[in-house]
């Protein structure tokens, strides 16, 4: 089933529970905690997931002051919202933007889901520079906002250059900090840490952790910032 239709059902009651409640509390009933080892199952992860981004994106959109019609627009290209469903979504995305709650409690409740600094995180704070990008610039409200959400997530501040660098036009930004590698790494590690993050970042193991099929958009331009990087990396250094 389309995550969208997973959530069509748990859209009726977000007007219950308490400031994460009114989110998370919506879909418990679609929650399948493993107890013997603490965490969400697989199927559910899915459904975590989308919540989270649709909170902290309704919560990141005013962040600037203001909500344009590009950061709407891109909400609904990153989440690839159809049509039948974006009464649910837009109900989901007023109640985290009009909620009381301030974003750090949804960025604790998914970090206490899935674990301080769990690539899933990560995949949350693609989802949600590519909202906050969609005016053609980063602002500073946003980039604080999204910089308080990765230490919420436990992200340390060289993990959120890494991340943000991937955000920002290539030419502008350091091809090592993209592939969070140091400069003075040899060419063969540089080779073998590039297969790693490509192996990493297939749109395949975005969907095994948890990100549903719907964000593959996410894995494609990080995987297209991964390689342009490395591209740059070895016309800089003349290997193969």
């Amino acid at each position: 089933m389309s995550i969208w239709g997973k959530l069509a059902g748990a859209a009726a009651g977000l007007a219950i529970g308490g400031p994460v409640g009114a989110i998370i509390g919506a879909v418990a009933g679609h929650y399948a905690i493993d107890r013997e080892r603490g965490e969400v199952a697989a199927p559910d992860r899915q459904i975590a997931f989308t919540i989270g981004v649709i909170a902290l994106g309704a919560k990141m959109a005013k962040a600037d002051g203001v909500v344009t019609r590009d950061e709407v627009a891109a909400f609904r290209q990153v989440f690839q919202v159809p049509k039948s469903e974006v009464e649910n979504v837009a109900r989901i995305f007023n109640l985290a933007k009009g909620d009381t709650a301030g974003f750090d409690a949804y960025a604790a409740q998914l970090a206490q889901m899935f674990g301080p600094r769990a690539k899933i995180l990560e995949d949350v704070l693609d989802g949600l520079f590519h909202i906050a990008k969609a005016d053609g610039v980063v602002h500073p409200a946003e980039r604080r906002f999204l910089g308080q959400v990765a230490r919420r997530f436990g992200f340390g501040e060289a993990e959120f250059a890494r991340i943000s660098a991937r955000h920002v036009e290539p030419e502008a930004t350091d091809p090592y900090v993209v592939l969070g590698i140091p400069r003075e790494a040899g060419n063969g590690e540089i080779k073998k840490h590039y297969r790693r993050l490509v192996r990493d970042n297939h749109p395949d193991q975005l969907v095994a952790r948890g990100v549903p099929e719907e964000f593959v958009m996410i894995a494609n331009d990080r995987l297209a910032r991964i390689n342009d990087a490395y591209d740059r990396i070895q016309k800089e250094r003349g290997f193969a």
